[in-house]
């Protein structure tokens, strides 16, 4: 079959171009932007990408058009498919269809860690022997790919809420069909297709009617939302980790320590890389879908002790004159915070250790300004911060003005750097946060960190 993909180089349409290519398919795609990372992962996999959206490649004459959730009516080429009335389908139901068609989906859910849960998931059937296929929106490092077929029947997910596609505004993860779900988190996001937070509870209740009898379902026992769902009406086993009285984890992120408990008694335990309250719950979430797979929890714990994490979550950056700048892709309010306090038990007891967080607001809902009130309380325990406010229907400096002196609010980039420059010294930590490439500013601090005198004695 050859397939033509609109919008090939978002995150999932560039996974789902790769595992339709090793299925032996014909992949060819378009984008409005066609340039590395993906393209560089695309054209390794042999996809020819074409920049824009031309109605004349509707005349390469596929089998199907595969369209993308990006693409919207009034879109040329889709005008033209529709016009024409050509063969077309979302990414989604051609996934289903293709690629986990007969295969134990493991799909992971929730506003929040569903990346890292997933690459976690991934890693530990990997490590036992299992060769899952998987699809997950970022780049784990063990894999080194975002996507990979695997063999079966194995196959984890990364289950977005988001919705399908111009045609079918039902959220992605409706049509995976999964045998083990992790219900990971759920709040309030994606206010551009979200009225509130009832009507994403909905979705993830369609989600659970899908289940089977003979599935899993993984479920954060501390969600209250997650609680709601569920007393909707469930067909399907349910197993709750962050339960004080079951399934939970603890640890000391000065140790590097991670323990999986049941009550009071320690099931295992594990030297591993990663900080933070939210990574030890995503790695029991993971542990208990791996264990419905067939891998004991000890040895998938064992596995994670060699988990190296996942790109662009707290990944360093570089390290200049003493001063470590990471990328992170938190940017709603609780991941922020979440994100801000796993460095702080990271570093705290070190000499200097502060955290200068530097945030850009870039998605639609932080755009909106619906989580405006609790972006102050959300990077409070960071000792500066200092946001790139740039198209917002809000005003930052107003929002975040409860910080007071400890905030900087900028419109240009380069003056954010400098400021940033100017204030930062030696055993300090830049934590940037931003969902998208946040223009160049990992480099361009770390030049200007170069560029400098010795930053031990300023600020």
């Amino acid at each position: 079959m050859h397939i033509h993909i609109l919008g090939i180089c978002g995150t999932f349409m560039g996974g789902v171009a790769q595992l339709a290519r090793a299925a032996g398919h014909t992949v060819t795609g378009c984008d409005a932007g066609v340039y590395p990372p993906m393209s560089a992962q695309l054209a390794a996999a042999g996809i020819e990408a074409i920049e824009g959206y031309d109605p004349g490649q509707a005349d390469l004459h596929p089998d199907c058009f595969v369209i993308g959730n990006a693409i919207s009516r009034g879109n040329p080429l889709l005008e033209e498919i529709l016009d024409r009335g050509l063969s077309h389908v979302s990414g989604p139901q051609w996934l289903a269809d293709h690629v986990l068609r007969g295969r134990w989906v493991l799909a992971v859910a929730g506003t929040h860690g569903k990346t890292t849960t997933s690459s976690m998931l991934a890693w530990i059937l990997a490590d036992a022997g299992l060769d899952p296929g998987f699809l997950i929106g970022g780049v784990p490092v063990n894999f080194g790919v975002s996507a990979r077929l695997g063999t079966l029947p194995f196959f984890v997910i990364e289950a977005d809420e988001y919705d399908t596609a111009f045609c079918d505004k039902r959220s992605k993860f409706i049509h995976y069909r999964p045998r083990t779900v992790v219900l990971n988190n759920l709040e309030f996001d994606h206010a551009d297709i979200f009225a509130d937070l009832a009507a994403i509870e909905t979705q993830f209740h369609h989600l659970v009617r899908t289940l089977p009898r003979t599935g899993r379902i993984v479920s954060n026992a501390a969600e209250a939302s997650l609680a709601r769902v569920l007393s909707r009406g469930c067909w399907t086993p349910v197993e709750h980790f962050n339960d004080a009285g079951g399934w939970h984890a603890a640890g000391d992120d000065a140790l590097g320590e991670i323990l999986l408990m049941y009550g009071k008694e320690t099931m295992a335990r594990a030297r591993w890389s990663l900080t933070g309250e939210h990574n030890r719950a995503n790695a029991v979430a993971a542990l208990l879908a791996a264990r419905h797979a067939g891998v004991p929890p000890e040895r998938g714990l064992a596995a994670l002790a060699r988990f190296a994490g996942v790109r662009r979550r707290m990944e360093i950056s570089g390290i200049e004159r003493g001063v470590t700048v990471y990328d992170d892709f938190a940017h709603h309010p609780t991941a922020i915070a979440t994100t801000i306090a796993g460095l702080r038990r990271k570093i705290e007891g070190r000499e200097s250790g502060r955290i200068l967080a530097v945030l850009e607001p870039r998605s639609n809902t932080m755009k909106l300004g619906v989580m405006k009130a609790q972006l102050p309380g959300s990077l409070a325990e960071a000792d500066r911060v200092y946001c790139h406010a740039t198209a917002l229907g809000w005003d930052a400096a107003q929002v975040l003005a409860p910080l007071g002196e400890k905030v900087t609010v900028a419109n240009n980039l380069d003056a954010l750097v400098d400021d940033i420059a100017r204030e930062v010294r030696a055993g300090d930590h830049i934590l940037v946060m931003s969902n998208g490439g946040f223009g160049g500013i990992h480099g361009k601090l770390l030049a200007a960190l170069r560029g400098r005198d010795d930053p031990e004695n300023r600020g």
